[in-house]
C-alpha cells in the first residue's frame, strides 16, 4: 500500500478530498414484463435476463 513520505497540509487535503464526487448513474428505460423500469445502463442485461428485479 502507497504511504505518503511527508505530511500533508490540511488544506491540499480538503481540496484534494473535493474533487471526488460521485455522480448519479444514467437511467435507461428497460421493459420486462410489458412494463418500463428505469435502471442503471450496468445493471440492464441483468433485468434483460432476470437476474435483477426492477423496482423491489
Amino acid at each position: 500500500m502507497a504511504v505518503p513520505k511527508r505530511k500533508m497540509s490540511r488544506s491540499n487535503t480538503r481540496h484534494r478530498r473535493a474533487r471526488w464526487k460521485a455522480t448519479t448513474p444514467a437511467l435507461v428505460p428497460v421493459t420486462v414484463d410489458g412494463v418500463v423500469h428505469q435502471v442503471p445502463q450496468r445493471l440492464v442485461r441483468a433485468c434483460q435476463r432476470g437476474l435483477l428485479r426492477p423496482g423491489g
